[in-house]
């Protein structure tokens, strides 16, 4: 009986293309419009959790405004942090702006940011050739430096940058390793960059105090507790006033993303869901006028003892199948729509079986809710009026 009747469906919707077609217009732009959206914005909101995930998803960053009794920390303040439980290391960080020169070339406006070994042991791809900064280098306050990869190709042409000589704000240092290139969120802009040891760089730019530090955590699940235990040791360094710094929890930062890209996922769908609306009453008003146009069917199917409940069945398996076939093209207009976005705006593609099964819910969704009444309609025709339109 049910392969008869979606046999019987698939014979008029084939029998009045057109018609079927723009009956499914609706359907194929709502269900396009809600899949290419909702693709969309999962791709994109993988790539920023991926790239704010890449910046360590178990760091606690801290940056020190100061206040007029003490402008910075000092050492003993980095040292009662790192004393705390749950604390993998700290990667104090002292910036600042200064010239490279090399055999009579000179580059101005390059960005120095003094290091330590815990910053690259916990970052990934920092250099693509060389050594990093060691506890040793740290410890002595070597001369010693990283540089990015515009300085490597302006300064050093036809040359192996490691093992020469740079001058960093007229200091000469010996270049250990070159930073990997920079192309991405993640990594920032570290081309026209030079990392030295941070005890040498608070030298270089006169720094008596440490104002940024990047803290890491042994366990994300205590990210929250081991704040509130950074926050204490920093209110007490600051004579209990909490105005002079400031924390940022990345695991925070990620939960923060995931809630707004859910409300944002959600209300794409409910304005991308009203085209489905209207394309389930374009397809009440088809079936309806199949309805009409049937009727001395209707009526003969009735006289040969078919019940009401099989012609209502009937009426609304056309509906279902018309429903489901917009459906699966808008599901492929969605996809590829999604799939084109993607690349031109440089997200990742991200299609889950979520969203193929609610494509296919919609779809049977809308051919059910909007073809029920005229089914219905057509299950309670009087045979004798209906035979009465032959």
């Amino acid at each position: 009986m049910l392969k008869e009747s979606i046999k019987m469906a698939l014979e008029n919707i084939i029998s009045n293309k057109m018609r079927s077609f723009l009956t499914m217009l609706g359907i194929i732009i709502g269900v396009g419009s809600v899949i290419a959206l909702i693709t969309i914005v999962s791709g994109a909101t993988s790539t920023v959790t991926d790239q704010v995930a890449s910046m360590g998803a178990n760091t606690v960053t801290i940056q020190v405004q100061g206040t007029p009794l003490k402008q910075g920390l000092t050492q003993g303040n980095v040292t009662k942090i790192s004393e705390l439980s749950n604390i993998e290391g700290i990667a104090p960080t002292i910036s600042g702006q200064t010239t490279v020169a090399f055999d009579g070339k000179t580059m101005d406006e390059i960005s120095l940011q003094g290091k330590n070994d815990v910053y690259f042991q916990n970052t990934e791809d920092v250099i693509s050739a060389g050594r990093i900064i060691n506890p040793v280098d740290t410890e002595n306050k070597s001369r010693v430096a990283l540089i990015g990869n515009d300085i490597a190709n302006e300064l050093y042409v036809g040359k192996n940058p490691i093992g020469q000589e740079i001058k960093i704000g007229g200091i000469t240092y010996q270049v250990i390793g070159i930073l990997q290139e920079s192309d991405s969120f993640a990594q920032a802009d570290t081309n026209k960059a030079v990392m030295i040891p941070y005890t040498t760089a608070m030298g270089v730019v006169g720094a008596k105090y440490i104002n940024s530090l990047t803290v890491y955590i042994a366990d994300e699940a205590l990210a929250d507790t081991t704040t509130r235990q950074i926050e204490g040791v920093l209110t007490k360094a600051f004579n209990g006033d909490d105005d002079g710094y400031s924390i940022v929890n990345m695991q925070s930062i990620l939960e923060t993303i995931a809630e707004m890209t859910s409300i944002l996922s959600m209300m794409l769908g409910g304005i991308a869901s009203i085209s489905l609306v209207v394309g389930g009453i374009g397809i009440m008003n088809m079936m309806l006028v199949s309805v009409t146009e049937r009727t001395s069917e209707i009526g003969l199917r009735k006289a040969l003892g078919a019940e009401p409940k099989q012609i209502q069945l009937q009426f609304l398996i056309e509906s279902v199948v018309l429903c489901l076939i917009g459906g699966i093209i808008g599901f492929g207009l969605g996809v590829i729509l999604a799939w084109v976005v993607a690349n031109l705006i440089g997200t990742s593609f991200a299609l889950t079986a979520s969203t193929v099964l609610l494509a296919i819910g919609f779809s049977a969704a809308i051919g059910v809710v909007f073809g029920f009444m005229p089914a219905r309609k057509a299950s309670r025709l009087n045979p004798i009026d209906a035979l009465r339109s032959i």
